[in-house]
């Protein structure tokens, strides 16, 4: 399994309807912080984020929170060079 990739080094805060999305794990979507099939052949898979009302939600933006797809302020963290 490959190291997911950092798209972000902060959380995406989105207002979210109702509904079942898929947030990327690998970091390789064109479509941050969803899913767009990129994840083919790393060994990472998408993870479903089920909403049953209409939400504000912090997502993850550098693909290594403990609580995917939710940030979890993993990305305080991280060494920037």
């Amino acid at each position: 399994m490959q190291e997911p990739e950092c798209p972000k080094t902060s959380p995406y805060a989105l207002e979210l309807d109702a509904g079942i999305y898929w947030w990327c794990a690998c970091g390789r979507s064109e479509n941050q912080p969803f899913c767009d099939g990129s994840h083919q052949g790393t060994g990472l898979e998408p993870v479903e984020l089920e909403l049953a009302e209409a939400e504000k939600v912090w997502l993850c933006g550098c693909k290594r929170s403990g609580d995917k797809p939710r940030c979890d302020g993993a990305h305080k963290q991280l060494k920037i060079p």
